[in-house]
């Protein structure tokens, strides 16, 4: 449950179950208490103060169903870990993913995949209320990072080859905060620039045509995140195959004062 933690956020993790475990009064350390300070530490802390009106626990509730189903949908993405409607670190929702152990390559088809469940919430949004909100923000950010590595570091397209564009990381010039340093011409950049929006696009429009061909699938997964807050993968994987959870977990408890 922990791949690619360093040492000192495991010593993190740790400390934060033992404050827990402390809080609960609880003589040792348990799982539930290590479950939580994991997502805590990579997922950030539950903010349950925040006050979300209905009509904004809805649209959250869309909005992380959308990425959970493309997880469950497509075969390259890690497995899903969790999904949650309550507000999480800058996060009003979250859809929690964990590869199975550590992981140093990405494969094109993963990323490609990566791409499709990050457009899983503003599609999912649009669908179900014809409209949208700026909840995509760190969707776009993550996918737009996602593009230009593939074609500009990573040699991931086809029309632009195997060829680095920009500095490599790290790589020290004047004015840094100022622009990006470019070592190609004006017409390769816009190329670029087309080569990247055809990722996003593409994501965009399988996250759309899967949603659509599930849509009973997001409704379900939908509702039942209002009535839980939170569901694990396996409460996913039941919607997915049998169009309801068999096995609900507890109906959510308000916060001890």
């Amino acid at each position: 449950g922990t791949p690619g933690f360093s040492g000192a956020e495991l010593a993190n993790l740790i400390n934060e179950a033992a404050l827990l475990a402390a809080r609960r009064n609880l003589k040792a350390i348990g799982t539930p208490e290590l479950e939580e300070a994991r997502d805590k530490v990579r997922w950030g802390r539950e903010r349950r103060s925040l006050a979300l009106t209905d009509k904004e626990k809805e649209n959250t509730a869309y909005h992380e169903a959308g990425h959970a189903i493309l997880i469950e949908l497509l075969e390259n993405t890690d497995p899903l870990h969790k999904v949650t409607i309550i507000p999480r670190g800058p996060s009003l929702g979250s859809t929690m993913w964990l590869p199975e152990q550590d992981k140093f390559n990405h494969r094109k088809n993963e990323l490609l995949d990566d791409l499709v469940v990050a457009m899983g919430g503003r599609v999912a949004e649009q669908i179900q209320f014809n409209d949208v909100t700026n909840g995509a923000m760190g969707d776009i950010r993550q996918a737009t990072g996602i593009a230009r590595s593939m074609v500009c570091a990573w040699g991931m397209s086809e029309r632009m080859g195997m060829i680095e564009y920009g500095e490599p990381e790290g790589a020290v010039f004047l004015a840094r905060d100022i622009a990006r340093a470019r070592n190609y011409s004006e017409p390769t950049a816009q190329q670029i620039d087309e080569e990247e929006k055809r990722l996003i696009d593409e994501a965009f429009g399988k996250a759309r045509h899967l949603i659509l061909s599930h849509k009973d699938k997001l409704d379900a997964i939908a509702q039942a995140l209002l009535e839980y807050e939170t569901l694990d993968g396996n409460h996913i994987k039941e919607i997915m195959e049998h169009g309801r959870i068999m096995n609900p977990p507890q109906s959510p408890k308000p916060p001890t004062p």
